[in-house]
C-alpha cells in the first residue's frame, strides 16, 4: 500500500517536471531521490527557516549593508574561485538548513580573516544555540546563530564535532574552536543592489522561499518562478557570487542537499526579478572573523 501511495506521488511529480519542461526556457527540473515525496513532507524534513513578521521588521530596521550596487564591481563574482567556499554539505532529513548556510557565511569570514578555510561545525549549532531562539532540526535562524557564536567566544570545527543529523546534548569544546565571530550586519531588505555590495565582501546568508515543486527538483539554468514569495521565506542557503547565463543574470547560490541536487549541489537564482523568491528580503553578513 505504501509502495503504491509512494508511487503515486513520484508519478504526479514527475508529470509535473515533464510540464514545466515543456513550458520554461530558463529553469531546468529534472527526477532526483526527492522523487516520492510531496512538496509538504519535502518542506519538514530539508528546509527549517523560521521567520516572523517580527524577525523581518528587525532585520530591515536593523540594516548596514545598502544600495545601489557599488560601481565597478565585476560583471562576474565566485567565491568559490578565491578558496572561500566549502564543499557542499547534506543536512538530510532535518530542518538545520539555518545552521549550513551560518557556517557557510562564517566560513567565508574566516577564510578573509585568517586566510584559512575550516569546516565549521553545524552540530555544534544545533545542540547549543537554543538560548538564542534557535530549535535544532526543527528550524532556527541564521542570526541567532551568529548571535551565539559571538557570545560564546567560537564555533567547533566540522571535524571535532561532526554532523548527525538529529538533536544533541551540547559539546562545544573551546580547544577545537575553528573561529570566533565579532559582529554581523544585516544588508537592506529586498535591494539587490545591497546585496550585491555584501556578497562582493563575502559569502553571505540569505533566506528564501524554497517551498516549490519546481525548487525541489532543479537541476540547471537560472531558476525563477513566479509562484515563489519574497516575503514567506522558508530555507537558508548561502550566496556566494553573481553572474549571467544564455543572458539571464543570476546568484549563485550555495545549498545543502547534497551534490546530486541541481547543478552539483548549487543553483543559479534570478538575479534583479523583483527579488525572487526573497533572495534580498533577508541576508546577513558575519564580520570579524578569526
Amino acid at each position: 500500500m505504501e509502495m503504491r501511495a509512494r508511487f503515486a506521488v513520484w508519478r504526479k511529480n514527475a508529470d509535473f517536471i515533464n510540464e514545466w519542461n515543456n513550458k520554461s526556457t530558463s529553469t531546468v527540473l529534472a527526477m532526483n531521490r526527492f522523487g516520492d515525496m510531496t512538496a509538504e513532507e519535502f518542506g519538514k524534513f530539508y528546509r527549517g527557516v523560521k521567520m516572523t513578521a517580527e524577525t523581518l521588521k528587525s532585520h530591515a530596521s536593523s540594516a548596514t549593508i545598502t544600495g545601489p550596487a557599488s560601481a565597478g564591481l565585476p560583471d562576474t563574482w565566485d567565491w568559490r574561485s578565491q578558496g572561500a567556499v566549502t564543499p557542499i554539505k547534506n543536512q538530510q532529513q532535518c530542518g538545520s538548513c539555518w545552521s549550513f548556510s551560518t557556517t557557510g557565511s562564517v566560513e567565508g569570514c574566516h577564510f578573509l580573516g585568517a586566510k584559512s578555510l575550516v569546516s565549521l561545525s553545524e552540530q555544534n549549532l544545533m545542540d547549543c544555540s537554543f538560548s538564542q531562539g534557535n530549535q535544532g532540526c526543527n528550524g532556527g535562524l541564521m542570526t541567532q546563530a551568529m548571535d551565539y557564536i559571538i557570545s560564546n567566544g567560537g564555533i567547533d570545527t566540522e571535524s571535532s564535532y561532526p554532523y548527525t543529523a538529529e538533536d544533541g546534548s551540547c559539546s562545544y569544546n573551546a580547544a577545537n574552536s575553528g573561529s570566533t565571530l565579532t559582529a554581523y550586519s544585516n544588508v537592506a531588505s529586498g535591494d539587490e543592489g545591497a546585496l550585491q555590495n555584501s556578497v562582493y565582501q563575502g559569502p553571505t546568508s540569505i533566506a528564501i522561499d524554497a517551498s516549490q515543486s519546481s525548487f525541489q527538483f532543479y537541476s540547471s539554468g537560472v531558476y525563477s518562478d513566479p509562484s515563489c514569495s519574497s516575503s514567506q521565506l522558508d530555507h537558508g542557503v548561502l550566496a556566494v557570487g553573481w553572474g549571467t547565463d544564455s543572458g539571464s543574470a543570476y546568484w549563485l547560490v550555495k545549498n545543502s542537499w547534497g551534490t546530486d541536487w541541481g547543478m552539483n549541489g548549487f543553483i543559479e537564482m534570478a538575479r534583479n526579478d523583483n527579488n525572487m523568491c526573497g533572495v534580498a528580503t533577508m541576508a546577513t553578513l558575519p564580520t570579524g572573523c578569526n
